[in-house]
């Protein structure tokens, strides 16, 4: 469910055994995850209107095959609702708050999105980077996307009870205060109705798998909601 813009807070959701598992197991091959898959941004837009997504792993197709992920399903559910919207995957596995916002300048300038869709920052909690420089990071890659004339969509994560409650609660917490703050659209947790099924994961029990995906789409879309009529538009 999406937090809506001047909402004053959000639903939680409880991050149960299962969850931890995926993050914990996630957590020790970070550093084996961080070649960029062929990225969707290769070739110069035209007028057509772009949404932009920045993520990691989770948005990259890790694992999957080809237009396989939320991100294909996402361009797929556009066309059929015949919007001329083009969605660039500009997501890599591994990717920090860090990462990202070094690559969004050269990204904004050559795609012009008119919509990002931000996913990051489960990998700098899982390295144990600071709260604080999340997000800052985060707020900047907003800020900077805004500045450009784009309207943006935050999708936030949680991770378990294990890195210590406070530092738990904080991370959830930064998401909807960057909402709040920055007056943009947020998804509490992306991974709601996958985190704790794991059937919904593949042999590595870390990435969501393909049948994972129709179910990540779903809370985007939904969470897309403020712009289905900026999606209509040409």
């Amino acid at each position: 469910m999406a937090c809506k813009t001047g909402v004053d807070s959000c639903t939680i959701v409880t991050v149960n055994p299962l969850f931890r598992q995926f993050v914990v197991g996630l957590a020790s091959i970070l550093l084996a995850s961080t070649t960029p898959l062929q990225a969707q941004t290769t070739k110069t837009p035209s007028a057509t209107p772009q949404l932009l997504v920045l993520g990691d792993s989770l948005s990259a197709e890790y694992g999957l095959p080809r237009g396989s992920g939320w991100v294909g399903l996402l361009q797929n559910q556009l066309r059929k609702d015949g919007s001329v919207w083009q969605v660039a995957n500009a997501s890599i596995s591994g990717e920090t708050t860090a990462g990202g916002l070094s690559r969004l300048p050269d990204l904004l300038k050559r795609i012009k999105p008119r919509l990002v869709i931000i996913e990051l920052g489960a990998n700098d909690a899982l390295r144990g980077l600071s709260l604080s420089s999340t997000q800052k990071n985060l707020k900047e890659m907003i800020v900077m996307s805004k500045k450009s004339g784009a309207e943006v969509l935050l999708l936030g994560m949680q991770i378990p009870p294990n890195y210590g409650q406070e530092y738990t609660k904080q991370f959830a917490r930064l998401f909807v205060t960057l909402s709040q703050s920055e007056q943009v659209p947020l998804l509490p947790f992306f991974l709601e109705g996958v985190a704790t099924r794991p059937e919904l994961f593949q042999a590595d029990r870390i990435h969501p798998n393909e049948q994972a995906q129709p179910i990540l789409f779903n809370n985007v879309w939904k969470a897309l909601e403020p712009y289905r009529e900026l999606l209509k538009t040409n």
